[in-house]
């Protein structure tokens, strides 16, 4: 995966949006969920990037795949930094990134996930 596939992925889904919404870091891309965040990443390096997990399966994942690191700005109960380091199949990069944009999208209120849907 590269940084334009990882781009159109995250806008392919319902409701996302792209900014770059932190002004002492002007190459952080971030992309949200009707206004809740699921990802993000470096714009220059692409180095790697942030995904929401389960917390009760966030540790066998990182066990699993070491390139799956604690993240340096999140909580790491809930986040992980993904490594792009060409360990981790494109398949499970993608699985990894729905899983983070069905966890936002399950704490959106029912009315914004009812939007979402009729999209």
């Amino acid at each position: 995966m590269n940084i334009e596939e990882y781009r159109s992925y995250c806008l392919s889904k319902k409701g996302v949006t792209e900014s770059i919404p932190f002004s002492k870091l002007p190459d952080i891309l971030v992309f949200k969920v009707k206004g809740k965040m699921f990802t993000a990443t470096d714009l220059t390096t692409f180095d790697s990037f942030s995904i929401k997990c389960y917390p009760d399966t966030i540790e066998e994942l990182r066990s699993e795949y070491p390139a799956l690191q604690e993240p340096s700005y999140f909580s790491k109960k809930h986040w992980s930094r993904v490594v792009m380091d060409g360990t981790i199949p494109d398949s499970m990069l993608y699985d990894c990134l729905d899983t983070s944009y069905n966890l936002v999208v399950a704490n959106l209120p029912k009315k914004v996930r009812l939007q979402l849907a009729d999209m």
